[in-house]
């Protein structure tokens, strides 16, 4: 486990005690790392009507999108786990992004110039699985699709 995933993965479990999660009662936390060593953080933000929620890594990116720093994203990490009575993120095993997920982060990562390490955490104990977004993604559609850079 490296600095990076322990560090990213410690910032999504804090960023997922502010889940709004009444329905799925599945708390997301994301943690995006900047270029300079900032980092920002998303959590899953649920809506009644289903369809309207945000997931905590489209919550993060866009954050970092809104601060003009959507190319300098170098890293994200990413946990979850049903929700106890306090409304805390649990379990044991690593979580990974959505489908959806995957293709937002693509997006921050191309303009980037990166395949990105996506550090998918447990929200409890020490489990860490890294893989770099190509594997999670491969032959993805993004934004040199249409050329942008």
């Amino acid at each position: 486990m490296t600095e990076q995933a322990t560090r990213l993965v410690t910032a999504a479990r804090e960023a997922a005690r502010n889940a709004h999660a009444p329905y799925s009662r599945f708390a997301v936390g994301a943690a995006v790392l900047l270029d300079d060593g900032t980092v920002i953080t998303g959590a899953n933000f649920e809506n009644a009507s289903y369809g309207l929620s945000l997931c905590a890594e489209t919550v993060a990116i866009a954050t970092a999108s809104a601060a003009g720093r959507l190319r300098d994203i170098v890293a994200i990490g990413v946990i979850g786990g049903a929700m106890d009575a306090d409304g805390r993120a649990t379990g044991t095993h690593p979580v990974s992004p959505c489908g959806r997920c995957r293709q937002v982060i693509n997006e921050a990562g191309q303009l980037g110039g990166r395949d990105l390490p996506v550090h998918c955490g447990a929200a409890d104990g020490d489990a860490i699985r890294t893989y770099r977004l190509s594997e999670l993604l491969p032959d993805a559609f993004g934004p040199a699709d249409l050329g942008i850079r």
